[in-house]
């Protein structure tokens, strides 16, 4: 029998998806570590504008406890899109160029059209989470939602919220793995290539398939970072978000041929 994912290629026209080792995705960190360090400036800007439109959400969110846990992990679907910009500076400084703020804005307009059809993708999958966060804070959740205050005292102090944990993190898992297994390279692929989005999804699919252990892990380190940021109100992700952006453009340019 086909292995499930055999059919994609019968399908769409995808690149060639190299097999990597496990330690790859701490290489990918040192190498996106130094995208950052000789893009200062510009990767520094990405950086902090993300930090704090993600410091505005979570100050909107913090008195409504079902909406702070869903920005919280919406910002990580998001993710991707957000650090178009990123993998654009990576992909001049691969060439040996320097590249400003404003001019890997600029570069980003050359796949306006794919990115914007990703970004709807993502924007999508985020909503539908707000939703079923909603959703699952209703049928799941007993005691006081007043503020974030109560609710971790809710779900630390006592046992009466294993369901609604259990089911949390459950369901928001399983939609992470989606949306990561689609747009884990996807987006980098877009700039590099100028590919449509679904192929470059498919591809992304393809290598999260091939690589299962190995992006596995680095989905785990990305969560590990991105929490790094959210513990230090926002002013880690100045630096975290660019370190992961980077790096996300190297992990495309080792499994994609």
């Amino acid at each position: 029998m086909d292995k499930p994912y055999d059919s994609l290629d019968q399908h769409f026209n995808l690149p060639q998806i190299r097999s990597v080792g496990a330690e790859r995705p701490l290489q990918w960190l040192r190498m996106g570590w130094n995208d950052m360090r000789e893009n200062l400036a510009a990767s520094l800007s990405y950086g902090v504008i993300l930090a704090a439109i993600g410091y505005l959400i979570l100050s909107y969110a913090a008195d409504k406890p079902y909406l702070f846990m869903a920005a919280i992990s919406g910002f990580m679907l998001v993710g991707p899109i957000a650090a178009a910009g990123l993998y654009e500076i990576s992909r001049h400084h691969e060439k040996g160029e320097k590249v400003s703020f404003a001019a890997s804005v600029r570069g980003l307009v050359r796949s306006a059209d794919g990115l914007a059809m990703f970004g709807a993708f993502l924007a999508i999958a985020l909503i539908a989470w707000e939703r079923i966060s909603a959703i699952l804070f209703a049928l799941f959740y007993r005691g006081e939602v007043s503020n974030v205050t109560n609710f971790v005292s809710g779900i630390l102090g006592s046992g009466d919220n294993l369901y609604f944990l259990a089911a949390y993190v459950v369901v928001g898992a399983v939609l992470a793995i989606v949306v990561f297994s689609l747009s884990a390279i996807a987006i980098p692929m877009v700039l590099d290539r100028d590919t449509d989005t679904i192929t470059a999804a498919m591809t992304s699919l393809r290598a999260v398939q091939t690589n299962f252990d190995t992006m596995m892990l680095w989905a785990l380190l990305i969560v590990v970072l991105v929490g790094i940021g959210f513990a230090t109100m926002m002013i880690g992700m100045a630096v975290l978000l660019p370190l992961v952006g980077h790096a996300t453009w190297h992990a495309y340019r080792d499994v994609v041929r």
